[in-house]
């Protein structure tokens, strides 16, 4: 199995890259789903990992992925940004409000990829499983190569009968990708759907414990944050090496 985790700073990326992972996902955010990582951030992960593939979500914001004209426009320029910075791939995803894919939106974010991979996020999970299959040969006709998923479930080891409709839709066009609260035991019932590829966050939650007394303002805060768990991700990247 190909591992991809998503990480957010230039630790996870070591972690990443110390056990082998094939690529990262880089975003920022990562406690409110993952928005655009910065020009800055990208950089540091670049330099700091020059061998490591990264792909880059493309999220402007939290919440639904509809997105008006002037969403569309920002995404298109942090794409150049993204491309011009090192980024070798872009994760992007977009929907209608009635929520279907938004093809045109897509294509003109594949247009400013000029030629980055490109994997559509799990956008695709609002999909029910006829029309998440469905869109599977339509993503390929415009040139996404891998897609993110949960099978539309909670947990991805949850949305077995989906993932696997839609690797059986790809037909070798494109790789399907399984995502969303995916369990290392999980890894095996995922190859022997026909899936090749995994993505995790591998994240543990660090919480900042800050000396008494404190203001009512600090005490309001939420001092926690996301951080790549070292033993998660070498854990993952046996079980992956395992399906090899």
């Amino acid at each position: 199995m190909r591992l991809e985790i998503a990480v957010q700073d230039v630790p996870g990326a070591h972690l990443a890259a110390a056990h082998g992972a094939d690529r990262i996902e880089l975003c920022c955010a990562l406690q409110l789903g993952g928005l655009t990582p910065s020009h800055g951030l990208l950089k540091s992960v670049r330099d700091a990992e020059p061998n490591l593939p990264i792909h880059a979500l493309v999220r402007p914001r939290p919440g639904d992925y509809v997105y008006d004209s002037a969403a569309v426009a920002l995404m298109v320029e942090e794409i150049k940004a993204l491309r011009d910075a090192g980024a070798t791939g872009v994760v992007i995803g977009a929907l209608t409000a009635a929520d279907t894919i938004g093809y045109s939106t897509v294509e003109t974010l594949i247009a400013a990829a000029d030629g980055l991979h490109i994997t559509f996020h799990r956008a695709v999970d609002h999909l029910k499983l006829h029309d998440a299959a469905a869109a599977v040969p339509q993503l390929a006709d415009l040139g996404v190569q891998r897609i993110l998923s949960s099978g539309g479930a909670g947990r991805a080891g949850e949305g077995l009968t989906q993932l696997r409709a839609m690797h059986e839709a790809a037909q070798g066009r494109l790789d399907v990708m399984a995502g969303g609260g995916v369990g290392i035991g999980d890894f095996s019932a995922f190859h022997a759907a026909g899936l090749r590829d995994v993505h995790l966050s591998a994240k543990r939650v660090v919480t900042q414990i800050l000396p008494e007394p404190i203001t009512a303002a600090a005490q309001a805060e939420d001092h926690s944050y996301f951080a790549t768990d070292a033993d998660v991700v070498q854990q993952a990247a046996s079980a992956a090496r395992a399906l090899n």
